[in-house]
């Protein structure tokens, strides 16, 4: 299975995200901001998605600088990209690594059926 790299600020729901994929039968790697997500991307061993807030309160570009960051250091990554803000199209211009988006709140299902697109 995969091996996905979640970056989200908010502590509960970083919590529920890495249960869910644990639930799928996928390795999370859990991070709450850029840092925590490069000291990963920088480790070695494989990574196969990056599943992001858009909204991380520390950065001014939040989980689009993650993202970016991310691509540099690992180029073949896949993105899914999160918010409890409605997608608009200024905001999918900017994903990159595939670029899906899930709407919080999602459902368990919801997650394995994007998870599952951007893996294959």
């Amino acid at each position: 299975m995969a091996i996905i790299l979640v970056v989200e600020d908010e502590v509960f729901i970083r919590q529920a995200a890495e249960w869910a994929i644990e639930d799928l039968g996928h390795t999370p790697l859990m991070a709450e901001d850029l840092a925590g997500a490069l000291a990963h991307l920088r480790a070695p061993g494989q990574i196969d998605m990056l599943f992001v807030d858009i909204r991380l309160s520390a950065l001014s570009e939040g989980g689009y600088e993650v993202a970016n960051q991310a691509l540099g250091l690992r180029p073949n990554l896949r993105v899914l990209y999160t918010s409890g803000t409605p997608l608009i199209a200024e905001m999918s211009d900017l994903f990159v690594g595939g670029g899906q988006f899930l709407q919080k709140p999602y459902s368990p299902e919801q997650l394995e059926a994007s998870v599952g697109r951007l893996l294959h």
